[in-house]
């Protein structure tokens, strides 16, 4: 079992993915020659030749030629270098990539796998650092998952290249040159779907996804040194999303936060306390999104960090929702 960094984790699910799917391309900006502007795609092109290859700086060719190219037999793993450049590229995501099974009525599939990634690092500013899963979660036809270690980093992307239909596997830069953990790269493709239980606790359940979940963790521990037992739900895929779980441990704790770094308001957070509401779930407490205010990401490092939950804010905010607890 080899130790692999996040990012090392993408390149070993890539290969893996080049020698078993011989539809699959991978193309972006940058990605065949330099390999990658964060070197995940590195060592592709010499090995798999002309299936890896730079393009133009134009994510609505990348995403409209993927989208063909899926239609017709080719399995396209194309990468976006950051989220905030998807915009560009929306109609060919949303009314096309996300159509094609729904308007050939079943005839046509569109199995298209969208490697980006997003979120702040230092002085990435603003048009570098928004999290936008939410936006692609309204999207009917669209898969999104959100990867946080390594393991899940190369199992995510060989589910979502296995699948059918297209998928946005959304990654973290701050997490591609982390720790190196032990990685199976042997094992069967998984399923969509799915939670995972990262620690339990009988006080407060804290769900979260991506790189935020290792700071939810961090104040977890912490929580727990003040008397605090916080369960740690994280939800790797966010589409399909494992709605039960969820409603089984707010059940339990009777207390839930939702943690992300994205905006707060219309933060998938929002629809996650939705369906526990809406499932009748009998709470101690009104439930709480922590996340970003509504504010532009701002380019110096140290402001941009004070906007962003960190483990002091979210044990404020958690100790806040114990104290207010009915």
């Amino acid at each position: 079992m080899p130790e692999l960094s996040y990012g090392e984790a993408v390149n070993a699910a890539l290969h893996r993915l080049m020698e078993e799917l011989p539809e699959t391309l991978v193309y972006g900006e940058d990605v065949a020659l330099p390999g990658g502007v964060f070197g995940v795609t590195r060592g592709l092109r010499k090995r798999y030749g002309d299936r890896v290859f730079d393009t133009p700086i134009s994510e609505s060719a990348i995403l409209g030629s993927a989208v063909g190219a899926a239609m017709f037999g080719r399995r396209p793993i194309v990468e976006i270098m950051w989220a905030d450049f998807s915009l560009v590229a929306l109609d060919q995501i949303v009314n096309q990539a996300a159509n094609v099974r729904y308007v050939s009525g079943g005839r046509l599939r569109a199995p298209l796998t969208i490697r980006t990634q997003q979120g702040n690092a230092p002085g990435a500013c603003a048009q570098h650092s928004q999290c936008l899963e939410a936006l692609f979660l309204h999207v009917p036809g669209l898969r999104v998952c959100m990867p946080s270690t390594p393991q899940d980093a190369y199992d995510l992307l060989v589910t979502a290249v296995h699948a059918d239909d297209p998928v946005l596997v959304v990654e973290n830069r701050t997490l591609y040159f982390g720790p190196k953990e032990p990685v199976t790269t042997d094992g069967p493709v998984r399923p969509m779907g799915g939670a995972r239980t990262r620690r339990t606790g009988s006080d407060v359940t804290l769900v979260t996804w991506g790189a935020m979940t290792h700071r939810v963790l961090a104040a977890a521990e912490a929580l727990a040194r003040d008397g605090v037992e916080a369960e740690v739900l994280e939800t790797p895929w966010l589409n399909p999303f494992d709605t039960e779980a969820v409603i089984e441990s707010a059940r339990r704790t009777r207390r839930l936060a939702v943690v992300h770094e994205a905006n707060v308001t219309g933060g998938f957070g929002a629809e996650v306390v939705a369906r526990v509401a809406g499932a009748g779930v009998a709470l101690a407490a009104p439930p709480i999104r922590i996340g970003a205010p509504d504010v532009r990401m701002p380019a110096a490092p140290v402001l941009a960090q004070a906007l962003i939950p960190d483990a002091a804010r979210i044990i404020e905010d958690v100790k806040g929702l114990i104290a207010g607890a009915r």
